[in-house]
């Protein structure tokens, strides 16, 4: 049989983007399937933006804001498919994604074996995403992929993988109490639960980089500090599940290192609890510098102040490339619609 594919976008506050999100599943080269979108409480009119593709492909239903974690549930509740499509409100698909990786699946895999593609960052315009491969884009086994995922502090966007309805079940469901790195944490989950992640280059898809109003950004937000933590915590005891040896204990110390300038100086209490999963890893945490372009400013004034300046740096930065980015798609679309 054909399978049948479920495509589930949570959207909050998301008006701007989730039409270009929705047109890109609803162009899939592969037919079979249901696109779900659950509006997750918007005060914006990304309800109304969403209602605008209802049909017999698309459905649309609205809760109460609880969180991306809840609404991924509400949507997962809802679908039918064989296998689950998840996408954020802000990112494409690439039209042939799905259709690419259903390719794999009919060349004989079991339904514990999870699929993940290519993806490229982009603001504004998708034809600019540059698709840099790293030491996940390949066929891993669930406790490689984690240890190099650990070590080298990579990832996999949401969009990129396609999940059967056995794995989905076998991870459980997302976990609302984490308001930052929830993805990561899930997929965690679902990677111990497969035997496992087969790779497809040609099957791409598109993040786009909203800047400081990401989930994931974390500025000062208590909230997603305390999140941030718990997900560390559970990304050690996953990886030590599968594998407790020198290897991978180092990589989840690196990985904890990687993430510690996230706690401090603002949170000691968090900075503690790290520092004592570090010791049952036999290893200790040092507290972060200042890089080297900040090292004066930290000489004279503080870590605080050479955070804060550094952090204000990178937002110039951010906010000239975006305003670029969005004059030039601008210009573009404007030849487009001329012509």
């Amino acid at each position: 049989m054909e399978p049948f594919i479920s495509i589930l976008i949570p959207a909050h506050n998301a008006e701007r983007w989730l039409a270009d999100s929705i047109r890109s599943a609803i162009a899939q080269t592969w037919r079979n399937n249901e696109i779900i979108v659950v509006d997750d409480g918007s005060t914006d009119q990304t309800l109304a933006v969403a209602q605008q593709f209802e049909s017999n492909e698309v459905r649309v239903v609205t809760q109460p804001n609880q969180g991306a974690a809840v609404a991924r549930n509400t949507a997962f509740s809802l679908a039918r498919g064989d296998y689950i499509q998840w996408l954020d409100a802000d990112d494409i698909l690439d039209p042939h994604k799905i259709e690419r990786q259903v390719r794999r699946i009919k060349n004989g895999l079991s339904d514990r074996t999870l699929l993940s593609g290519a993806w490229g960052y982009f603001i504004y315009r998708p034809s600019k995403a540059q698709f840099i491969p790293t030491l996940l884009w390949h066929d891993l086994s669930p406790v490689e992929w984690l240890t190099r995922k650990m070590a080298n502090n990579l990832h996999m966007q949401t969009d990129n993988w396609l999940v059967s309805r056995a794995l989905t079940e076998a991870a459980g469901p997302w976990d609302p109490r984490l308001f930052r790195d929830n993805d990561g944490e899930y997929f965690c989950r679902v990677i111990l639960a497969s035997d496992s992640i087969q790779f497809v280059p040609d099957a791409k898809s598109y993040y786009r980089d909203v800047g400081s109003k990401s989930i994931s950004h974390i500025g000062r937000s208590n909230k997603k500090l305390d999140s941030l933590l718990i997900s560390l915590k559970l990304h050690v005891q996953y990886l030590r599940s599968l594998e407790d040896s020198e290897r991978t204990r180092t990589a989840c110390l690196g990985y904890l290192q990687t993430w510690l300038h996230h706690f401090y100086p603002n949170r000691p209490d968090l900075i503690e609890e790290a520092q004592q999963l570090a010791g049952t890893l036999g290893g200790r945490l040092t507290l972060p510098r200042a890089s080297w372009k900040y090292l004066w400013i930290e000489k004279l004034f503080g870590f605080t102040t050479a955070k804060e300046t550094q952090s204000a740096y990178n937002w110039v930065k951010s906010s000239a490339l975006r305003t670029y980015d969005k004059m030039m798609y601008s210009l573009e679309r404007g030849r487009g619609l001329s012509s």
